[in-house]
């Protein structure tokens, strides 16, 4: 099989060029080469998708057995790229997010479920911002996906929509906070409740599970996350402890506590959302076509070996807005204990 990979260097893409490098196929990346270069076995061309020379240089590198973009992120970029590589590529796997359900994280979701409204030609500035509901991100997204399907037809093209995805090389830096919270060891303020279910799925998985369309030639649009119900909070935590060999202890605060004290959802405490949909997404239609999901206790363990090996400390924009601090932690468990309350 012949890959192209629009971006490669980052975190799904890396697990994804990885993945394809595993399974013998012949790789091509195509991004500015802003980040690390990759493995002597990918064939790289360097260059901007929102420059027309460079995606006409990028069509005449052609051909290839399928796409899959990881980097797109403005609806008329992507119309521009799908369409330049329609002619010489035979599939385009688009990998998008669940943000672009209307009713995302509110309710829960499935395949049926509203799409936010986006034309495919949109400019950046298309969508809104809506407090806990639709975001700007989740229209793009929307708009990328119509860009995709436009241009390559519905039965050329597959969407994937990740919800949560953790691993190694995890830039956002969920779970690396986390790990590097519960090694520092101590009294651990844990969010909500501990049987609260998750279903984050594993970058490798989502990897595997993209090459896995292509080679099926599956159509169509796939909600990526593990099973709901296959994992808690509870024991995420527990992961952490176990991988990290932490001398932590866990106390949990109710969801009505914390809103009480400020502590804002999603971002000082990752991965904690009180709403129902959050982890409440179908996966049925993905596991059908063959997605294979593996233990949470994996993904934690494997993460904290390359958070050690590697020394990673993520410079990403979105990196800086995750975790509380350890004062604010501190006073919030202050609070707790002054309240005399016990979780429900």
């Amino acid at each position: 099989m012949r890959l192209l990979v629009l971006g490669g260097t980052w975190f799904v893409g890396h697990a994804i060029v990885t993945a394809a490098i595993d399974a013998g196929w012949e790789v091509t990346t195509f991004n500015r080469g802003t980040s690390d270069p990759f493995l002597e076995a990918v064939r790289s061309i360097r260059g901007d998708r929102t420059r027309p020379e460079d995606l006409t240089g990028l069509a005449a590198a052609g051909p290839w057995d399928a796409v899959v973009d990881t980097s797109g992120y403005v609806p008329s970029n992507t119309l521009a790229v799908a369409r330049a590589l329609a002619p010489v590529a035979a599939r385009y796997v688009f990998m998008s997010t669940v943000s672009v359900y209307r009713d995302w994280p509110v309710k829960p979701l499935s395949e049926r479920s509203e799409v936010l409204y986006c034309p495919p030609d949109a400019g950046p500035d298309y969508g809104t911002d809506t407090e806990d509901g639709p975001t700007r991100y989740g229209y793009q997204k929307a708009g990328c996906e119509a860009a995709a399907v436009a241009a390559f037809g519905a039965d050329r093209t597959t969407i994937l929509r990740p919800g949560v995805v953790l691993g190694p090389r995890e830039y956002v830096g969920r779970l690396p906070w986390w790990l590097r919270r519960v090694a520092a060891g101590g009294e651990v303020l844990a969010p909500g409740s501990s049987d609260r279910t998750i279903q984050p799925v594993d970058v490798r998985d989502l990897a595997t599970f993209a090459l896995r369309t292509i080679t099926d030639k599956s159509s169509g649009a796939f909600n990526v996350c593990a099973p709901v119900g296959s994992a808690t909070f509870g024991e995420l935590l527990a992961h952490c402890a176990h991988s990290t060999r932490a001398d932590a202890s866990f106390t949990w605060v109710p969801d009505d506590f914390l809103l009480g004290q400020g502590v804002r959802q999603w971002s000082e405490l990752p991965l904690w959302r009180t709403f129902d949909g959050v982890w409440r997404v179908d996966t049925a239609a993905a596991q059908a076509a063959g997605l294979r999901t593996r233990p949470l206790a994996l993904t934690v363990r494997d993460t904290w070996r390359w958070l050690v090996d590697s020394g990673e400390v993520s410079n990403h924009d979105r990196a800086a807005e995750i975790g509380i601090s350890r004062e604010q932690e501190a006073r919030v468990l202050a609070a707790w204990r002054r309240s005399g309350e016990r979780p429900s």
